[in-house]
């Protein structure tokens, strides 16, 4: 049996990262895609052997040779495409974020158990070997009792053109830059120790290139007990970003984003795990959701697991947004695509 995928939103995404993981999982291949400009689609296709290309979104959900539908469209859209995918009894994957806010999470979830058809969302860090690694190394107590957690990712400001990104527009990403980095960071979490029940949040805007947060910090504690914190800087000197994990006989430090090493350290020694991605960072991720459809095996990343993000992260901003002028961006923003 070989799941016959269709792509929506044919964009940077799909060039290296998720697109060639459809063609090279096993039992899957890419047999369609879509962009509103039909040259750019067609282009697309051209470039990587795919059969068919199309300008219309419901002409791809609606090809009989189309099994089932990965959206890559800004958040904005993904609400409305989603429960066009549902309607038509197709199984989805989704972009993350997973929509503009928790509230659209959970519309999109009943759409796709109304139609007893599966939702998976593209956290796609769950199955990468790294991330397998840093959950089999706290499992096993590599630095004892895992006590805390803190986040810390920075960047430069966005400036110029660069300030004019989708991605910190907030009618269409649901937020700033926050919601797009932030929410791996937030569903990695949950991926290794559980669901986050409460979570406070400060977000700022510093450098006024933008209207959207440059700057959020929270506060935040899992079903476990365990106690987190994290700091997602976009006015920063340089970039980083790091998850440490403090430990009861040391502590373990990996990166998020960047594809290096991963350290443990002990009272009386330090490792350094050099862990690589693979080529297509969402093929991993794409081989689970595979495997499940030809009943093989479970995908790690839910609709109900990415859903919990979106909850996290809208109380990290609520503050600053407040709710009516957070629930006008997001109702507009719904309406844009």
């Amino acid at each position: 049996m070989t799941i016959r995928w269709g792509i929506i939103g044919c964009g940077d995404v799909t060039e290296i990262k998720s697109g060639p993981g459809f063609q090279k999982a096993e039992g899957s291949e890419l047999a369609a895609v879509m962009r509103r400009d039909g040259e750019r689609a067609r282009d697309y296709a051209r470039r990587h052997g795919v059969p068919r290309a199309y300008d219309q979104s419901g002409d791809l959900i609606d090809d009989a040779e189309v099994d089932a539908v990965y959206i890559a469209t800004p958040p904005s859209s993904h609400l409305e495409l989603a429960r066009r995918v549902a309607a038509a009894g197709k199984p989805c994957l989704v972009e993350k974020p997973m929509a503009l806010d928790h509230a659209e999470c959970l519309q999109m979830i009943a759409a796709f158990e109304s139609r007893g058809v599966p939702l998976w969302v593209a956290y796609y860090r769950r199955a990468l070997p790294r991330f397998l690694r840093v959950r089999d190394r706290l499992q096993a107590g590599a630095i004892g009792t895992v006590t805390s957690v803190h986040v810390q990712v920075t960047a430069p400001v966005l400036t110029g053109a660069d300030a004019t990104n989708w991605r910190i527009n907030p009618r269409i990403s649901g937020a700033g830059l926050f919601f797009d980095l932030g929410s791996h960071c937030f569903d990695l979490l949950d991926f290794l120790f559980g669901p986050i029940v409460s979570v406070t949040g400060h977000s700022t805007n510093t450098a006024g290139a933008y209207p959207a947060e440059d700057v959020t910090a929270s506060a935040f504690q899992f079903e476990s007990g365990l106690v987190g914190s994290g700091i997602w800087n976009f006015n920063a000197a340089e970039k980083t970003d790091t998850m440490t994990f403090m430990g009861s006989e040391g502590e373990l430090i990996t990166p998020i984003f960047s594809d290096t090493g991963v350290q443990v350290k002990s009272r009386t020694d330090r490792t350094v795990e050099e862990l690589r991605n693979p080529p297509h960072v969402h093929q991993p991720l794409i081989q689970t959701i595979v495997d499940e459809l030809r009943g093989q095996g479970k995908c790690p990343s839910t609709a109900e697991s990415a859903a919990r993000t979106s909850w996290v992260m809208d109380q990290c901003v609520a503050e600053y947004y407040g709710k009516a002028q957070g629930s006008r961006l997001r109702a507009q923003g719904s309406n844009t695509k």
